[in-house]
């Protein structure tokens, strides 16, 4: 823009100071030349100036675009972190969730197999009662006592009612004593029997008894053939010995002896109840 003023104001000068007289007519085309080139002049300072302003507006524009940009990238780190921990929260989510569901999934299992152990129980304890009720005459006339012992109905007769002192012969009120106890007990469906003998701590050495063992083994196994005779399937009852290792009371009194000398009659607990007792047979007969 300066370049085209100056081509137009150089030749008006030039001829003003080449000739020292010049006609009317050049001189008013000096002069409309002049006047052409002034405003020529004043345009371009026009124009100038607004390319300036505009140039100062386009500045200020960018470094409003560079702001907002800034600002969109600090959204954008904002917005990234917040995803991220967003992300972290989600997956500890998933992970609390999962752990719930499987304590939930064990408190069922747990409350399941409480249940199972619950119906277990009050189907035993309607058994037991019913054994008491089978026995509650003998028990009322003082024969024959039941108890629980470690979890088993025990039926507990003393020996003073069933043999003589140092015999293992059964007396004739023993005979029928047993025979009932084992009728009522063969009626009880599914349940095996231990018929144990207990002796006191005096010690018996006789041609028929070495020791309190032999005395104990031998009245048991005849309580168990007198079952039998009675009816007891053979299959359902085994005989055991204590000799005067399992006292009931203390043996330094002749009463304390004297329940100490018992016959016990066991019911035995049937282990397949027990909780993963069908896995743990499996177990050992494939081992």
């Amino acid at each position: 823009m300066k370049r085209q003023i100056a081509r137009l104001a150089g030749p008006v000068l030039v001829l003003a100071v080449a000739s020292g007289c010049v006609t009317k007519k050049v001189h008013d085309e000096t002069l409309g030349e002049l006047a052409t080139a002034r405003a020529q002049v004043e345009e371009a300072r026009g124009e100038v100036q607004d390319l300036t302003v505009a140039l100062k507006e386009a500045n200020i524009r960018a470094d409003l675009l560079g702001s907002e940009i800034a600002e969109l990238e600090e959204q954008l780190a904002i917005a990234t972190v917040r995803a991220e921990d967003a992300e972290g929260q989600l997956a500890e989510v998933i992970k609390d969730r999962s752990k719930l569901t499987a304590s939930v999934d064990d408190m069922k299992a747990a409350l399941a197999e409480l249940k199972r152990l619950q119906l277990q129980t009050a189907a035993r304890a309607a058994e037991y009662q019913a054994v008491l009720a089978k026995f509650k005459s003998l028990i009322a006339t003082g024969k024959l006592e039941a108890k629980i012992v470690d979890g088993r109905l025990v039926l507990q007769l003393q020996t003073d009612i069933l043999f003589p002192s140092g015999s293992a012969k059964l007396s004739d009120e023993g005979v029928a004593v047993i025979r009932e106890v084992g009728t009522l007990l063969g009626e009880i469906p599914e349940r095996r029997f231990q018929v144990e003998g207990h002796t006191d701590n005096v010690p018996i050495r006789t041609k028929a008894y070495r020791s309190n063992w032999e005395l104990a083994s031998a009245r048991s196994i005849n309580v168990v053939n007198e079952m039998i005779d009675a009816g007891m399937p053979p299959a359902r009852i085994s005989a055991a010995a204590f000799a005067d290792t399992r006292p009931t009371a203390g043996n330094d009194s002749e009463e304390g002896r004297a329940k100490n000398r018992r016959i016990e009659i066991v019911i035995v607990p049937d282990l397949s109840d027990l909780p993963g007792a069908e896995q743990i047979e499996k177990m050992f007969n494939q081992s």
